[in-house]
């Protein structure tokens, strides 16, 4: 039997992406934002969800452009502490040790350390409430080579991102491996053998 948990964020999981930007004074800088993902194929675009009192919002707004870089699990401590630090405050990357590496596709830097780097330009906001939707066009995505899979691309098994859960606040990482997508549900399809031969048993 379901319960009603009334109407909460609680859709699992959510991504842990580090967003950076270079504030109004030139400084290399970087927040964690969990309410994120792909929101378009073509082009490429992800949209991330900010409040406005945030420091990287301004930074966004005036640049253009920000980076999304994805923490392995090894990075959780590094990318718990970008989300509750304010780059008004602190220089998060001195305080972290981690490297600020100027982007030469967008006007943003990103994490050095990090094993996947998505490049964005700002090409729409919308105002959603609480929080103010930035959605970018990717316009490179930079990946360390051991993450790679046979394929070319990043293996989650590889890359090992860290994920989020909403309301009980927790961080996880991803499972084993489940099976290939658009292959998996096959059997269902009429037009699939096996499904006729289930038909016909």
């Amino acid at each position: 039997m379901k319960v009603s948990l009334g109407a909460k964020t609680l859709a699992q999981p959510a991504p842990v992406w580090i967003v950076g930007s270079y504030d109004e004074h030139g400084n290399p800088n970087a927040m964690t934002a969990a309410w994120g993902g792909i929101c378009c194929s073509k082009p490429p675009c992800l949209a991330v969800s900010l409040r406005e009192e945030r420091h990287t919002y301004a930074s966004i707004l005036a640049r253009k452009a920000f980076t999304v870089s994805v923490p392995s699990v090894k990075y959780a401590p590094q990318a718990d502490y970008f989300g509750i630090a304010s780059g008004r405050d602190v220089n998060k990357f001195a305080v972290t040790g981690l490297t600020p590496v100027r982007s030469e596709v967008v006007d943003a830097p990103y994490v050095g350390e990090f094993p996947l780097i998505l490049e964005c330009v700002l090409v729409r906001t919308v105002e959603l409430g609480m929080h103010v939707q930035f959605i970018g066009e990717i316009l490179d995505v930079k990946a360390d080579e051991d993450v790679l899979g046979p394929g070319g691309y990043p293996d989650a098994a590889r890359v090992q991102p860290l994920i989020f859960t909403p309301v009980n606040r927790a961080y996880h990482t991803v499972g084993e491996y489940a099976g290939q997508a658009f292959s998996l549900g096959l059997g269902y399809r009429e037009d699939h053998p096996a499904a006729s031969r289930a038909a016909k048993a």
